[in-house]
């Protein structure tokens, strides 16, 4: 969870030709598969598969972050470069120390990923739905650990069997030894 304190601002609104003030909040933000799908339920597109974002589609992402009663609409707009930097940073953490090695002979996974099929996966994967308010990284981790788990070893070859018997040899050969 990510806390963070908007100060209160004072802005000119053009189209009613006055000045309009933003009250002070505590934001207290959690970007997670529950976030997730509240945006997307509202934008009605896969907010995973996205390379930017409009800045009124990021603010409403952080609207969906937040936890507790919703603040003033005018509080995310009053929020500083640097508190969206800090927001950015926070989503982009991958709050978890499992790190995964790509296999270029594996399966390459076009698919979109969207609230519904993390849900799914959960599912299919025994995970409890609770797990839907972690950080969306950690979950998603999670869910690949699980995934390579489940998957059954890959069978070597005949050639790569035959390439290590050669290679097994060689070495009993070199140090001189018989196991």
């Amino acid at each position: 969870m990510l806390q963070m304190e908007i100060a209160g601002a004072e802005y000119w609104d053009e189209e009613k030709e006055e000045f309009v003030s933003s009250p002070g909040a505590t934001l207290r933000l959690e970007h997670s598969l529950r976030s997730l799908k509240k945006w997307e339920s509202k934008w009605k597109k896969p907010y995973l598969a996205q390379k930017e974002f409009a800045p009124e589609e990021f603010l409403d992402y952080i609207r969906c972050m937040t936890l507790g009663p919703e603040a003033d609409p005018l509080v995310y707009q009053s929020l500083s470069i640097d508190q969206i930097f800090r927001i950015r940073e926070y989503i982009n953490d991958p709050m978890t120390a499992t790190t995964f090695r790509e296999d270029p002979d594996g399966p390459k996974n076009r698919s979109i990923t969207t609230a519904e099929i993390l849900y799914y996966e959960m599912s299919e994967l025994n995970i409890p739905y609770s797990c839907d308010t972690w950080h969306l990284n950690q979950l998603m981790a999670l869910i690949r650990v699980c995934a390579i788990k489940r998957t059954p070893k890959k069978k070597r070859g005949k050639k790569d069997n035959s390439a290590r018997k050669n290679l097994n040899k060689q070495r009993r050969e070199q140090y001189g030894t018989h196991g």
